[in-house]
């Protein structure tokens, strides 16, 4: 072999290792588990190649990488996450939801979260897109406590990349967007620095419950976050005891008012789940040969 050939193929050999240390560096929901059904999430590296390209509850993202502009609309649900997805899972309010992550790496800690926005009636979630109006509110977060931080000392040494959070007991019932996220904060001392794993499925809630926060837990993606936010410009490399979980209040149920502070620090945890299929609609399959997800009939 030549000297340039050598070179040739050791600069091919860098680019991929390089590539396979990014792809191993980041991360994203591959499987949701809703009122106890496994779903598959979107697969960026597997479903665009398919033919013909499989029907998904979770929006499309581009691959395992973040978001860094908390001002974009990649911030909401990820990079071509506008376009809504052709299925939706089912659960009931009150029960158990798994994520289950990709391999995250541990030198990424930050906090995890987790909100809801609410398909208005007349609508239907395969074809609606919330744009930037404020109709998210925060039922899921954790961040920092007792020397630990949500998404790798619990989410990865604990729980096996796994994050568990349970639907508010007496939400009213309807179709929801779920936006969950991972902030890492490894580069954080500075804005941009930050970065967000965002991801956003579909799924109908049942029950008979008529709990739903009242406008000030709302906010909008983008708006929810600054990049002045203490928890979102930190450094982590410093001698800290706290830290503030970016965004709103979070909504444990009720209807009331929120506090004029966000809760932060709060531990998830994972209640029994109650199983539960889609009932309406055009029947479509989710995970091959063991579920199925629920695709509007009409769009």
């Amino acid at each position: 072999m030549s000297y340039l050939s050598s070179l040739r193929c050791n600069a091919a050999l860098f680019v991929a290792l390089s590539l396979l240390t990014s792809v191993r560096a980041h991360g994203y929901v591959e499987t949701f588990v809703y009122g106890g059904t496994n779903y598959t999430g979107y697969l960026p590296y597997n479903d665009p190649y398919s033919n013909p390209v499989p029907d998904r509850i979770e929006r499309v993202i581009p691959g395992n990488g973040p978001i860094e502009d908390v001002t974009s609309e990649d911030i909401r649900c990820n990079t071509g996450g506008t376009a809504p997805a052709a299925l939706y899972a089912t659960a009931a309010a009150g029960s158990n939801v798994e994520m289950h992550w990709t391999t995250w790496p541990t030198s990424h800690a930050g906090p995890v979260i987790t909100y809801l926005a609410q398909v208005p009636d007349g609508s239907d979630i395969t074809s609606w897109e919330p744009g930037t109006d404020a109709v998210w509110f925060k039922v899921d977060e954790a961040g920092y406590e007792d020397g630990q931080w949500a998404a790798t000392d619990i989410m990865v040494d604990e729980q096996d990349n796994v994050w568990y959070w349970t639907i508010p007991s007496g939400l009213q019932a309807g179709q929801y967007l779920v936006r969950h996220e991972i902030i890492a904060l490894h580069s954080a001392g500075t804005y941009p620095g930050a970065q967000f794993y965002p991801g956003c499925s579909q799924i109908e809630v049942t029950g008979s419950g008529s709990d739903f926060p009242d406008s000030s837990y709302m906010v909008s993606f983008p708006g929810a976050y600054a990049g002045t936010d203490p928890g979102i410009t930190f450094n982590m490399y410093t001698t800290f005891d706290s830290y503030t979980i970016p965004g709103p209040a979070l909504w444990t149920g009720g209807s009331g008012a929120a506090s004029s502070t966000a809760a932060s620090g709060a531990s998830s945890t994972a209640a029994s789940g109650a199983s539960s299929t889609a009932t309406s609609g055009a029947t479509s399959t989710a995970v091959s040969g063991t579920t199925s997800a629920v695709g509007s009939a009409s769009g």
